[in-house]
């Protein structure tokens, strides 16, 4: 989970010091002396709290996924029911977010902390339950992890080479060539509808769209099991190997 200072503690207060000067001058502007003058404290107060300035840094990188996370989430209650749309505004999201705050983009993708991990994988969550809802709904042309790496690769691809090209060269017709050439990639044209399908392939692929992600009734090892069980069935179609 991550970290949720009060506004007003004296970590929160140097943690998005810090995420000011490292919009403004990047990595090498977040200095202790720096970040302690902006918070109003002093530089003693940042190596008790964080360590030392990669520990600050990762601070800074949780505080930006807790952003990133909330805004993600956020769109989930303003999910349309067509799950293909829902996917395009999740895409938009992310790469907005890395176009318009690429140093904090950056630290965040950089980072490897305890904390960082686990909202990265909050993120995945989300991204993960968006290509279930796609599955469910007869959307999906591709397998759901493949679908999830397309997506990822995507949008992280956008935003690199966005920043890498000289500003007086980009066009933003190329984030939304690059969404609907993902959303082409990873969805039909039309649904099939789950119902009318037949055969293992069929039956593995819509209960592997429903399984929760939690349950009592399977243990964590074998719920595992049972997805690696219904990916092969899915992929193959269920005919017996020899």
């Amino acid at each position: 989970m991550v970290r949720r200072d009060s506004t007003d503690s004296p970590r929160r207060r140097i943690v998005e010091a810090a995420v000011e000067l490292l919009e403004k001058g990047g990595p090498d502007a977040v200095s202790t002396r720096a970040v302690a003058a902006a918070a109003g404290m002093q530089p003693p107060a940042i190596y008790r709290l964080f360590g030392d300035k990669e520990g600050l840094l990762e601070a800074v990188a949780e505080h930006g996924y807790g952003q990133f996370l909330e805004s993600k989430r956020a769109l989930l209650d303003l999910a349309p029911e067509d799950p293909v749309e829902e996917l395009r505004r999740g895409w938009d999201l992310v790469v907005e977010f890395g176009v318009s705050r690429p140093e904090l983009f950056a630290v965040m993708n950089r980072a490897t902390g305890r904390g960082v991990d686990m909202a990265h994988r909050a993120g995945l969550e989300i991204l993960y339950g968006r290509v279930r809802r796609l599955a469910a709904g007869g959307w999906l042309r591709v397998d759901e992890e493949l679908a999830a790496q397309i997506i990822q690769a995507t949008g992280q691809g956008a935003v690199t080479t966005w920043h890498s090209t000289p500003a007086d060269r980009r066009n933003p017709e190329l984030l939304a060539i690059l969404r609907e050439s993902m959303v082409a990639a990873i969805t039909r044209v039309e649904p099939t509808v789950p119902a009318t399908e037949t055969g293992p392939a069929a039956a593995a692929r819509a209960l592997r769209a429903a399984l929760p992600d939690d349950t009592d009734v399977l243990s964590d090892a074998e719920q595992h099991l049972l997805r690696e069980w219904l990916t092969r069935l899915a992929s193959d179609g269920g005919a017996p190997h020899t």
